[in-house]
């Protein structure tokens, strides 16, 4: 179970977001990247941000930069960082979903080489995920991005 404060704040926030306070979960966001540091902050905080605050983005571009910036954190998290904040996944496991975003904003911005890619990133990392709800939902989700690729 998630234990870190940032993390929760940042999940109050997504909750924000899906129950139609987009505007509302960006600021909250924007607050909390603020507070971490922004770029220099903790890479499992940023990634987490950056993943979140993609979703509630109107402009794909901004979207984009948000979900690089996911993805870009990612690449520092260490397993044990996952252990102390009581993130029920491993670091393997948070890539199939930050590339099935990148495939769908490329796809959005007619860039389907980069899509493609980033679909391909995500078929090949998908296997981290377990088969509960969650690793349902991005397996899903592949697949409706494969759909609109081909």
């Amino acid at each position: 179970m998630i234990t870190e404060p940032t993390l929760l704040r940042i999940g109050e926030a997504v909750q924000l977001g899906h129950q139609g306070g987009r505007d509302a979960a960006r600021v909250q966001f924007a607050e909390i990247w603020d507070e971490i540091g922004g770029e220099q902050g903790d890479p499992l905080q940023r990634c987490t941000l950056a993943h979140a605050m993609a979703d509630v983005q109107d402009d794909v571009q901004q979207e984009l930069l948000w979900d690089l910036r996911a993805l870009a954190a990612a690449d520092l998290i260490t397993e044990a960082r996952i252990a102390e904040a009581g993130v029920p996944m491993s670091v393997a496991a948070l890539y199939p979903s930050l590339h099935l975003n990148l495939s769908e904003c490329y796809r959005k911005l007619g860039d389907l080489d980069r899509a493609r890619e980033h679909l391909q990133q995500a078929q090949a990392t998908i296997g981290a995920l377990g088969d509960d709800p969650y690793g349902q939902l991005i397996r899903g989700g592949l697949a409706q991005v494969a759909d609109r690729l081909r």
